[in-house]
C-alpha cells in the first residue's frame, strides 16, 4: 500500500479492515479471532466503556511529553510491539519489519516463540530495545536453550508467558481447518489463491513456513510432521519453581506475562520479577475471562509500584491506553493492531500503526491538561455506567 493509501487509514480499524480485505479468510482469522465465543476478546475492547476522562483543561500543555523509561531504556511513548506469533505468514520478514518499525518509532519490540525468522536474525536488525518470549517445555533444556540463545543474541530483556500450557479452543481455525504451521489442502489453497497480491507475496515462503527458532542439536524440529504438536511439548505443570529457575539463569529484565490475579502479581515481586504483563492472550485461551483492563487495578494495587506494570488486550485507541496509565500502568504492548499493520503495510504499515498510537496520546494528553505522563492517575478517570 503505498504511502498516500497508508495516510487515509485514520485509525486502528481501519487497519483492521483493510487487513481484512487483503489477506485470505482462513489467516485473517487466525490473527483475528478468539477463544470459543469471544466473549473475553470482545471484553477487552468493551472494558473501556466503564471509565471516562475528567479533564483539568486550565493546567495548560502547550508541549507534551510522551517518552517513558522501562528497564533501562527511555521509550519515545508508552506503548510498545508485544510477542506475537507467525507474523512471517502475513507478509515475508514480517517480523523483521515490525521490529524496525518500533525502532525507527523510538519504542521496543518483543519477538514471539513463534516467529518465522530466528532470534538471531531478529537481533541482526540492531532492534532496541528488545526482547525475548519463552515458554516452559516438558523438556526443561529446551526452555533452558531459548534463554541461552536470548543471552547470546545480545536480548534486553525475557518475557515468560505462562497462560499457554493448554491450546485455546479457537473454533474459527478449527472451521477453517487451520493449523500451524499450515497444512495446505484444496480448500486452503483455493481460499488463499483468491487473494492474488498476497499469495504472489508468499508464493516462496507459504510452502516451507514453520517455527523457525524451534530447534535441537542444530537442526530445525519437522513441525509438519504429524507426531508433533506443540501444545504437546508445554508442560501443564509448570509452576513458580520455573519461575525461580529461569529468574536465576537470566540475569537481565524478567518479565511474567498473562497475569490477571493480584496474588501471583505479589508472588512475582517477592521472587524477584521486574515486570508483569496483565494479559488474557488476547482473548485466545481462556474464554469467560476477566479483561485485561477489568484486572489492571488490582494488580497496579497489589504491585505497589515496586515493579512495573505492562498491559495488553483490546487497545484500539490511543484514548485506551491513556485510561490504562490513569491506573496505574506503565506501557502497552500492541498485539492485534501491529500484526494489522504488518498486513496492510510491512514496515511502513507498522509505523502508521504505531503513529496513530502517539498522536492520539497526545491528543488525549492536551484535552485532559496533561503535560507528561507521569502526571497521568487517576484523578482524572472516573467510573461510568455503560
Amino acid at each position: 500500500m503505498s504511502p498516500d493509501r497508508l495516510k487515509r487509514l485514520l485509525n486502528i480499524a481501519d487497519f483492521r479492515r483493510a487487513s481484512r480485505r487483503i489477506l485470505p479468510h482462513p489467516v485473517f482469522d487466525v490473527i483475528d479471532g478468539g477463544a470459543e465465543d469471544e466473549w473475553t476478546l470482545r471484553r477487552n475492547e468493551s472494558a473501556f466503556d466503564t471509565v471516562a476522562f475528567v479533564p483539568k483543561t486550565l493546567d495548560g500543555t502547550q508541549a507534551r511529553d510522551l517518552s517513558v523509561s522501562l528497564f533501562g531504556h527511555t521509550l519515545s511513548m508508552p506503548v510498545m510491539i508485544g510477542p506475537t506469533a507467525l507474523q512471517g505468514l502475513l507478509r515475508p520478514g514480517g517480523e523483521l519489519m515490525s521490529a524496525r518499525a518500533a525502532t525507527a518509532a523510538g519504542t521496543a519490540y518483543a519477538l514471539s516463540h513463534g516467529s518465522i525468522c530466528t532470534m538471531e536474525a531478529l537481533a541482526a536488525t540492531g532492534a532496541t530495545p528488545r526482547f525475548m518470549q519463552v515458554f516452559v517445555y516438558r523438556d526443561r533444556s529446551f526452555t533452558h536453550e531459548f534463554i541461552d540463545r536470548a543471552e547470546a543474541a545480545g536480548y534486553h530483556g525475557l518475557i515468560l508467558t505462562i497462560d499457554n500450557q493448554f491450546g485455546g479452543n479457537r473454533e474459527r481455525d478449527i472451521r477453517n481447518g487451520f493449523t500451524i504451521p499450515p497444512k495446505l489442502g484444496a480448500a486452503q489453497v483455493a481460499q488463499m489463491a483468491i487473494k492474488a497480491p498476497w499469495a504472489l507475496r508468499m508464493r516462496k515462503d507459504l510452502p516451507t513456513l514453520s517455527f523457525a527458532n524451534y530447534v535441537r542439536d542444530g537442526r530445525a524440529i519437522n513441525m509438519r510432521d504429524p507426531k508433533f504438536r506443540l501444545t504437546d511439548m508445554l508442560d501443564p505443570g509448570m509452576s513458580w519453581a520455573d519461575v525461580d529457575d529461569i529468574r536465576k539463569r537470566w540475569k537481565g529484565p524478567f518479565l511474567l506475562k498473562s497475569l490477571v490475579h493480584p496474588d501471583e502479581a505479589r508472588r512475582a515481586v517477592d521472587r524477584g520479577v521486574d515486570g508483569v504483563v496483565v494479559s488474557n492472550h488476547g482473548g485466545r485461551q481462556l474464554d469467560g475471562m476477566i479483561s485485561s483492563f477489568e484486572a489492571l487495578p488490582e494488580v497496579v494495587d497489589a504491585v505497589r509500584g515496586r515493579i512495573p506494570v505492562l498491559i495488553d488486550g483490546g487497545f484500539r485507541r490511543g484514548a485506551d491506553v491513556v485510561k490504562a496509565l490513569c491506573l496505574g500502568a506503565s506501557a502497552v504492548m500492541l498485539g492485534r493492531p501491529n500484526l494489522w499493520g504488518v498486513a496492510v503495510g510491512g514496515e511502513a504499515g507498522v509505523a502508521r500503526v504505531l503513529d496513530i498510537y502517539r498522536t492520539e496520546i497526545d491528543r488525549v494528553m492536551g484535552l485532559l491538561g496533561v503535560s507528561r505522563i507521569a502526571d497521568l492517575g487517576p484523578d482524572y478517570i472516573r467510573s461510568v455506567a455503560r
